[in-house]
C-alpha cells in the first residue's frame, strides 16, 4: 500500500515513543511531525492525514483530543494508544471515531496495520484533495 506524501501526526509525552512510531511512520514513506502536548498540536492548525495520540499525557489527553476535534467536524483518521489498557478507554475512543486502539508496548506490525488501515479508510471516504 502506498501513501505518499501523507502526513502523520505523533502527539506523546515521551519523546522515546514519539521517536520511535516517527521511524516507524518515515519507513513507510510518510511524513511525520512530532508534538510533546495535545496543545502544541493544536496550536500548529496542521492539516495531517493521520493523528497517533498517547492517551495520558499533561494537560489535554488522547480521548480528550479526539473528542474535541470530532466537536469541531475533524475527521481524520486517528489511533490510539496507551500504556494503560481497560475496557473503558477502548470503548470510549471507538464511539468516539478512533480507528485503531493500541496497548504499549505494541509490535511495530500493529501499529503498521492500524496506519494502513486508517489511511485506506480514510482515502476510501473522501476524494482526494
Amino acid at each position: 500500500m502506498s501513501f505518499t506524501n501523507q502526513e502523520v501526526s505523533i502527539i506523546d509525552d515521551d519523546v522515546s515513543v514519539r521517536t520511535a512510531v516517527s521511524s516507524l511512520v518515515r519507513s513507510l514513506g510518510l511524513r511525520a511531525r512530532l508534538f510533546a502536548s495535545a496543545e502544541e498540536y493544536l496550536a500548529a492548525t496542521t492539516g495531517s492525514d493521520l493523528v497517533v495520540s498517547d492517551v495520558q499525557m499533561p494537560g489535554i489527553g488522547g480521548l480528550e483530543l479526539l473528542e474535541l476535534l470530532r466537536a469541531r467536524d475533524v475527521a481524520v483518521p486517528f489511533i490510539v494508544i496507551t500504556a494503560f489498557p481497560h475496557d473503558g478507554i477502548h470503548g470510549r475512543a471507538i464511539r468516539s471515531g478512533a480507528s485503531c486502539v493500541l496497548s504499549k508496548p505494541f509490535q511495530a506490525g500493529e501499529m503498521i496495520a492500524c496506519i494502513e488501515r486508517a489511511l485506506a479508510r480514510h482515502d476510501g471516504a473522501s476524494p482526494a484533495g
